[in-house]
């Protein structure tokens, strides 16, 4: 076998010394040849790097010795197949390297993305006390750009300028490039404005710039300058560059208007697949289909961007019908599209088909790189799936920052943060310091664990380090103080801030609104308009939570009309929080309106907002209406459907509809979460079957605070006393935390079950044992229960003693005590708050009728339902409903 190799190699090896014979008999420098030359076309000819390196040895071999030319060309070469260490060697073999030389090398650094290598080399070639030319400055300008030193591009420009090479248009072209993606477009435009001659990818370059600029108006400004003053013709590259800009703008009739542009002059697929996107980003899903559906030709590119249209817009449903009709088409994954279906994947809880699409990344070998290996940690872990995101991030190799950094958003963005900040502590024990990436996927982390202390360590590293104020750490560091209420700092780093992005105020705005201060969100958002920042659809969500914490209608309606001149109406996201904000300022109607619109692409969460909605109002029977509907349109219920969904079970104390939830539950494998059941123990003990609520609590591995005060609350409803009193000790025995809620549950038991002194012996306990100051709900408690037991001296005592002024709840105990005990005159009094209090409610003079009627006081009785009637109150009628339909059919009243 070995010889066989040998004789196939042998006609190449023939062929080379033929070559290198060749190459001493030419002259040393003969410019006109070089195209001719034989040593270029056998390098022209190379088409691997094993090609190249044996006619390299073979040269070497030979004894050809080279000139500039051919090192000038081997260099050249080595850095088409990303061979710059060896390219380096070739240069470093050269004695004297002409400026020729230092151009090729310093090209080939820049050309393979190294470009510190090649900016280091630009200043030992300045040291060499060469004179760079042109084409020097053409390519450490993109060096520069690279690494996006603003400050040695400053410089640079300067030696320019000194050489009076400004005006070349491939170095003033070069300027606008560097400057524009530094963020400098003042200084990108001077430059662009002093050319005197521009070129189209001058002109491209300009218009990518302000594309991604605060104004994006001034790229569509631009690109019909382009054609009017300018005389020049935009080519794909021109359109592909505006596209960001209008994107940005959201606004679909300049993407109408472009898309006729493109229409009318023909485009490559690059342009469709740009169209795709741009319709995409602004809300038009429906239109960048249909360009996919007739591109006469589409690439794994075309794919990845409809994709990825869908999965920006939330179709994630969507996203994995394409993934399946690709598959069947033969079609190669590439990265975008596995991230896209990723997300979906993440987003539906689908492991099943994360798993599926694993398995094509290990196909495409796409899966160990990081912008697929991100998600894919994420989708596992959303999953459930942790100790497959460990195995995976364990089988990565050579995990570097970027790794550690991947897997700890991947935790964080999973609602894993407990573990994303063990891996933050783990990262910084293998003596890595943390970079931008990873402090914004940590900081969130931080915040959802109100953990102030390592997110003020956090903070203190990144001023440190200079990039306290940088957009994303600056954001991440706001969000993080926000969500921890220390809006102090929070506004003390945005003002800091040398630009503040519109993010940057989505996370004040949405921070206000999330603690309930929708003054402030709200005026937020008047300075994020004055500043001329674009608001997004991030920005309009908390702008719609805070006009639905205002409860304020008319203001809501006039944010929806922004919402609709910006062109977010389509998205999923506002539109949920619209449907939310109608329903909290008592608008169910179009709530329901917009819930119900046919172009509506809904997803589980606006099904969770419109079930929540629906049991906020009171409507129990349409909640369950609702859940059954979104499991038959084939969305999958998640954990907070359940939770939303079996507090209707209980307000209609339905049995049979909690039990066809509670087994729905066990089919999907929640049945350990502790939120479920603390919900299923509030379900059952409504139901009646405090037993079933008891056999949940005592089988639950993770219980917390709620879970022991809905078993409590429980004995409270079925006026167990004793069993609440007994379970309320044990809490204190098993150090578990009481709170104002246990109080109001053990409390209301006793005065159920009459328990007057343990009653009275656990509501002074409140303040002197636990440190809980007694609010209004537990003052109406033990009111009720004194007031139950003819203790009204005690109970007038006890309300003159309330720290605050005593509401309808106190009063209202106290009448219905008055009721029992027949105590005309007290009853009296109370009535006579209750009236200031709560005017309109005709539930309090029916009581104090029947109190008349008790003590045979009838014509008191009679005038005080005709002073009812004449105020125009009247008494709702009481409803009973039989059978499992609970269909309302007795009335009375």
């Amino acid at each position: 076998m070995m010889i066989n190799r040998h004789s196939l190699r042998r006609p190449l090896f023939n062929s080379l010394s033929k070559q290198c014979c060749q190459f001493s008999s030419l002259p040393s420098h003969n410019p006109k040849n070089h195209h001719s030359h034989p040593f270029y076309t056998l390098l022209s000819s190379c088409k691997n790097l094993n090609s190249l390196t044996q006619i390299h040895a073979r040269l070497i071999l030979s004894g050809f010795k080279p000139n500039n030319f051919t090192i000038t060309q081997l260099i050249n070469t080595y850095s088409l197949f990303k061979e710059c260490n060896t390219a380096r060697s070739v240069f470093n073999s050269t004695p004297n390297p002409n400026l020729l030389l230092w151009n090729s090398m310093i090209r080939a650094y820049t050309s393979s993305n190294q470009h510190e290598e090649a900016l280091k080399l630009y200043k030992n070639m300045l040291e060499k006390s060469l004179r760079p030319d042109k084409y020097t400055f053409t390519f450490i300008l993109k060096a520069c750009t690279g690494v996006l030193d603003l400050q040695e591009g400053v410089l640079i420009h300067r030696e320019i300028v000194d050489k009076g090479l400004e005006s070349d248009v491939f170095i003033a072209t070069g300027l606008v490039d560097m400057y524009c993606k530094m963020g400098d477009l003042a200084r990108a435009r001077e430059v662009f404005d002093k050319m005197p001659k521009k070129d189209v990818v001058a002109w491209n370059a300009m218009i990518a710039g302000l594309s991604h600029s605060s104004d994006p108006w001034e790229a569509l400004g631009l690109f019909q300058s382009m054609q009017f003053s300018g005389g020049m013709e935009p080519n794909s590259v021109s359109l592909l560059n505006l596209f960001p800009a209008v994107s940005k703008l959201l606004d679909i009739k300049s993407c109408k208007s472009i898309h006729g542009y493109v229409l009318r002059r023909g485009s490559r697929m690059s342009v469709s697949n740009g169209l795709i996107d741009m319709y995409s980003k602004c809300g038009s899903a429906d239109i960048a289909r249909r360009i996919f559906d007739r591109m006469r030709a589409r690439d794994d590119v075309s794919w990845g961007t409809i994709m990825a249209g869908y999965a920006y817009n939330g179709y994630f449903i969507e996203v994995l019908k394409l993934f399946d009709e690709m598959k069947r088409e033969n079609v190669k994954m590439n990265a975008v599209s596995a991230v896209s279906t990723l997300l979906a994947a993440s987003d539906l809880r689908d492991l099943k088909k994360g798993m599926e699409i694993h398995d094509c990344a290990i196909q495409q070998r796409i899966d160990s790189d990081i912008l697929v290996a991100t998600p894919l940690m994420t989708m596992y872990a959303k999953c459930g799936d942790l100790e497959k995101v460990k195995e995976l991030f364990g089988g990565l190799k050579g995990k570097d920052l970027v790794a550690w950094s991947a897997v700890i958003a991947a935790f964080a963005q999973s609602g894993y943060p407990e573990e994303a900040l063990s891996l933050f502590h783990d990262m910084q024990n293998e003596n890595l310091k943390p970079n931008r990436v990873t402090l914004v996927s940590a900081l969130p982390a931080c915040a959802e664990l109100s953990s102030v202390k390592l997110g003020k360590s956090l903070h203190c590293y990144a001023v440190k380090n200079d990039m306290g104020y940088e957009v994303s750490t600056g954001t991440a560091l706001v969000s993080m103080y926000a969500k921890c209420d220390l809006f102090t700092y929070a506004l003390i780093i945005f003002e800091k801030m040398p630009r503040n992005d519109v993010v940057t105020w989505n996370a004040l705005i949405n921070g206000y609104a999330q603690i309930g201060d929708a003054y402030s969100a709200m005026e937020m958002f008047r300075q994020l308009q004055l500043s001329g920042v674009l608001p997004d659809s991030g920005t309009m969500v908390g702008v719609v939570l805070a006009c639905a914490l205002f409860g304020d209608l008319g203001q809501g309606t006039c944010i929806h009309g922004r919402i609709i001149k910006f062109g977010f109406e389509s998205d999923c996201h506002v539109t949920n929080a619209l449907i939310d904000m109608y329903a909290k300022c008592g608008s169910l109607s179009s709530a329901e309106f917009l819930f119900k619109r046919t172009e509506f692409a809904k997803d589980e969460v606006s099904w969770n907002v419109m079930i929540a909605v629906y049991l906020q109002s009171g409507r129990a029977m349409e909640a369950i209406s609702a859940f059954h509907q979104m499991k038959f349109e084939g969305f999958q219920p998640n954990l907070v459907t359940i939770v939303s969904i079996l507090p209707a079970a209980a307000h209609l104390a339905s049995l049979k509809e909690g039990g066809t939830f509670h087994a729905y539950i066990v089919q999907m494998g929640l049945e350990s979460n502790t939120l479920v059941g603390n919900s299923l123990i509030d379900m059952y003990a409504k139901c009646g079957r405090l037993d079933y609520a008891e056999k949940i609590f005592c089988e639950m591995e993770n219980k917390d605070n709620i879970s022991w005060n809905a078993m409590l609350t429980g004995y409270a409803v079925h006026g167990l006393g004793a069993c609440a009193t007994d379970f309320f000790s044990l809490m204190q025995e098993s150090s578990v935390e009481v709170d104002s809620v246990s109080f109001v549950s053990v409390l209301s038991a006793c005065r159920h079950a009459g328990l007057v002194d343990e009653g009275r012996k656990i509501f002074y306990s409140m303040l002197e044992k636990h440190h809980i100051e007694p609010d209004m709900e537990h003052y109406a408690c033990v009111v009720d229960l004194l007031g139950r037991a003819g203790l009204f001296d005690e109970t007038l005592s006890l309300i003159e003693l309330m720290p605050m002024e005593p509401d309808a709840g106190v009063w209202g105990a106290l009448l219905g005590a008055c009721r029992m005990h027949s105590n005309v005159n007290l009853a009296e009094v109370a009535l006579n708050h209750l009236v200031k209090l709560e005017p309109r409610n005709p539930a309090h003079y029916v009581v104090l009728s029947n109190i008349y009627a008790q003590s045979n006081r009838w014509s008191d009785a009679r005038s005080t339902r005709v002073n009812m009637n004449e105020t125009g109150l009247k008494k709702t009628p009481g409803c009973s409903w039989v059978g499992q339909k609970q269909v309302p059919c007795i009335t009375s009243g």
